[in-house]
């Protein structure tokens, strides 16, 4: 039941191209914006971060929607009881008071999107401003107001541990060095923003949302909930997708509001946020500082790590995730791939008058990379150590390991990603170029980062968490029509990973048909199973293994059908290619022929037989863990404060790799956002809470002219936890890649002895730390010509 794919797979490992990619790149795809719809709603949003609604003022004849008119309407509470977490709730439009700048007040409906924006800037708010907290500094300070008032202190949740004999080991340390990191506030800024379209079913009374959610079943039922409905009057579709990243998981309050109005109004309405909305008011993410200890052996050896973690929340708690998922994954990943007996460390998260953070590929896993990667180098230097070599002394070797949070790592190459990487990047001939160029008045930089991703866990890994609606489980449901067609119905939802595609060359393989003859149905509750979407590089280890084995039920049916029509034993029919055939022989039957056979003919087939060809598989995995290394190469402009990449190597292991071309493609896509995080994209908020980076002339992603040739090498550890083989890789190359770009610049800036311990490394920061050592040497000269 848990045997592997197949290694003489026909289809399983061939860089087969993506079947997604045709229509999308010819402009056929289907996407939420482009439905028509009788009305166009446009959200009036607060303007101020903190205050007391005192009156709404409308142009007259504005057909407007407040909270007063949502009064039957619950609120979003997710729930987590664990932690000490404070469940708190959202309404779907401000009740009587305002948290942050964007939160939705009201809605206004036109015949035209044009006149719904009109009409939304002419609607007048009367707020009386309150004192923000914008940043978990000032939320946590002694008096500091409440964002919500049975929460205190602003913290949401708290969680803390230290193993047995932590201090005796920190105090026999050789050297204790510790280091402060700073992550800043992002957006996952999906080419796509966010985009509802509600329409209403007279003749059923049933709702049709058609909205950009990775997550439709779940937000099926989340807005049933909210709206006290049964879920069989709403349909949620997720059509094509430009770009999730975690953004578009969590429940938007304004679809709430968009089935509400579709029910009121009895008709079709379509919202679409502008690119000013999405990046003040669509979830935000990883805002975190860490501060990091190690305590180091005279040999390099970690024998000791300590952390604390802050995570700035924002005003409210996603659903379903709550406000916990950064500050707790934080806490139970933070060691990384090192080996560590004695681990203390205390996580929080707090709640401000900022937008509500959400996970964003990677989660936290960016931060805490950079924490421990960091921590790597400060040590190296310090012990006078090679980087290369600290690390390999301190990767995990020997599997299966348990951390000291208790996860259990399973067969890994940790060393050996990291040697990979470190022989390609040819690091003497670097550092060669790199003494050259220094005194040419050039600054190159090399860093590294080695980490793991947690991938593919099922729900025993979020019910540990504690949470209400524990996910995790996928169900794939398969069926092969008259014609040998295959139909597979899937609950996860893609949004541009390829997982049509790979499914396909599973599916493909397990039964003995062709990709081509496979068609996979995902993003419509009215037509696939119940699942959890795409999310925390999870859909190919899961769907896939709940595809693996309805694909096997369907393969060993037809290997009835066939033994009848061929009158062979079961155990001499192979099937393949689309075609059953005994072994040795020239007798065959086309699939097709089988697949008519089973539904036509059933009765041919003995007692038992059930007609037709139809079979569903349930997979719930424990979850596996995949690595890499990265290695980046930059130069770094000491007069301008600019950073250019030079080059970028990842050595990875994701186990078994079903489509390599893909896997290509999302390593790369998530370098590109891993490098947008270390050098350029920052959501800024002034203190009074208004943000001041809601433009992409101040949020500046990055494009082809900052990403360099990424070189990728492939390892293959088939892990054992999967049924599949396969492990999850869609978020590392965004945890990786910040930390060895910012190593890297830290590596280029050696000479001058300064710091970068925050992300994004802009210009301006660059500088600054260059003048501040340049003042700091001034100082230094002066009073030692004084004395």
């Amino acid at each position: 039941m848990n045997r592997p794919v197949s290694d003489d797979a026909p289809f399983v490992g061939r860089k087969l191209r993506r079947v997604e990619d045709r229509a999308l790149l010819t402009g056929r795809g289907h996407f939420t914006a482009d439905l028509p719809a009788a009305l166009h709603v446009r959200f009036v949003r607060s303007p101020l971060a903190s205050g007391r609604i005192a009156g709404i003022d409308s142009p007259e004849g504005c057909r407007i929607v407040t909270a007063s008119d949502l009064a039957d309407v619950a609120p979003i509470r997710p729930m987590l009881r664990k932690f000490g977490y404070i469940p708190i709730a959202q309404p779907v439009l401000a009740r009587d008071v305002v948290r942050y700048t964007g939160e939705p007040v009201a809605a206004v409906l036109a015949e035209t999107e044009e006149q719904a924006e009109d009409l939304a800037e002419s609607v007048l708010l009367d707020i009386d401003p309150a004192d923000p907290v914008v940043t978990a500094e000032a939320a946590m300070a002694p008096g500091a107001p409440l964002v919500h008032a049975e929460v205190a202190g602003n913290i949401v949740v708290s969680v803390a541990t230290e193993t047995p004999g932590f201090a005796a080991i920190r105090d026999s340390a050789h050297r204790i060095v510790r280091v402060p990191v700073r992550s800043h506030r992002q957006s996952a800024l999906p080419i796509e923003t966010r985009a509802a379209h509600a329409a209403f079913d007279a003749a059923t009374g049933r709702v049709t949302l058609t909205c950009t959610t990775q997550m439709p079943h779940l937000t099926r039922t989340a807005i049933a909930d909210l709206l006290g409905i049964p879920e069989s009057d709403l349909r949620v579709i997720a059509p094509d997708i430009g770009g999730g990243f975690g953004q578009k998981m969590s429940l938007a309050t304004e679809y709430v509001v968009m089935v509400w109005l579709a029910r009121r109004y009895r008709t079709s309405l379509s919202w679409v946020e502008d690119r000013r909305d999405n990046l003040m008011a669509s979830f935000h993410s990883r805002d975190i500082g860490i501060v990091i200890e190690g305590a180091f052996g005279a040999d390099g050896r970690l024998l000791a790590l300590g952390g604390d973690v802050t995570a700035n929340c924002g005003a409210y708690a996603p659903f379903p995730n709550t406000a916990a998922v950064e500050p707790l994954m934080s806490f139970a990943e933070l060691p990384g791939p090192y080996a560590i007996g004695a681990y203390r460390c205390a996580a929080r998260g707090i709640l401000t008058n900022t937008c509500s953070s959400a996970p964003y590929r990677g989660v936290a896993r960016p931060a805490i990379t950079f924490a421990i990667e960091r921590l790597m180098d400060k040590a190296a230097t310090e012990l006078g150590i090679d980087p290369v070599e600290i690390r390999q002394r301190n990767l995990v070797a020997d599997f299966p390991h348990v951390s000291p949070t208790g996860l259990v790592y399973d067969q890994a190459t940790y060393r050996e990603t990291l040697a990979a990487a470190v022989a390609a990047a040819d690091l003497p001939g670097f550092r060669a170029r790199q003494a050259q160029a220094r005194r040419e008045g050039r600054y190159l930089g090399v860093g590294i980062s080695t980490f793991c991703e947690r991938t593919g866990y099922g729900s025993p890994a979020f019910a540990a968490r504690g949470m209400d609606v524990v996910p995790g489980w996928e169900t794939v449901e398969i069926t092969m029509d008259p014609s040998g067609t295959v139909e597979a119905r899937i609950g996860t939802s893609p949004h541009g990973q390829g997982l049509r595609t790979t499914l396909a060359q599973i599916i493909a393989d397990a039964i003995g048909t062709v990709p081509e003859k496979i068609t996979v149905i995902h993003g419509d509750t009215d037509r696939t199973p119940y699942g959890w979407g795409s999310f925390a590089s999870r859909s190919l280890v899961i769907s896939g293994g709940a595809a693996l084995l309805a694909a096997r039920k369907l393969h060993d049916k037809l290997l009835r059908v066939a033994a009848e029509l061929l009158e062979a034993a079961e155990a001499d029919i192979e099937i393949a290619n689309g075609a059953a055939t005994v072994r040795g022989t020239d007798r065959s039957v086309a699939v097709k022929d089988l697949a008519r056979a089973a539904w036509h003919q059933s009765h041919r087939f003995g007692t038992g037989f059930t007609p037709g060809l139809a079979e569903q598989g349930h997979y719930d995995p424990s979850g596996t863990f995949s690595n890499a290394t990265h290695i980046a190469f930059v130069e770094v402009d000491t007069e301008t404060g600019a950073v250019a990449m030079r080059r970028f190597i990842v050595a990875e292991d994701a186990g078994r790799l079903i489509n390599p071309m893909i896997v290509d493609g999302q390593i790369a896509g998530g370098v590109a956002q891993g490098i947008g995080n270390a050098l350029l994209e920052e959501i800024v908020y002034d203190e009074t809470g208004n943000i001041l980076s809601a433009t992409l002339a101040d949020f500046l992603p990055p494009t082809v002219h900052e990403i360099p040739r990424i070189e990728i090498i492939h390892r293959e550890t088939i892990s054992p936890e999967t049924i599949t083989g396969a492990k999850g890789l869609g978020e590392g190359g965004a945890i990786g890649a910040p930390a060895a770009v910012m190593n890297a610049v830290n590596d280029a800036l050696a000479p001058f002895g300064v710091a970068i311990d925050e992300m994004p490394a802009t210009p301006m920061r660059i500088r600054a730390a260059l003048r501040a050592a340049k003042n700091t040497a001034r100082h230094a000269a002066k009073v030692e010509v004084s004395a």
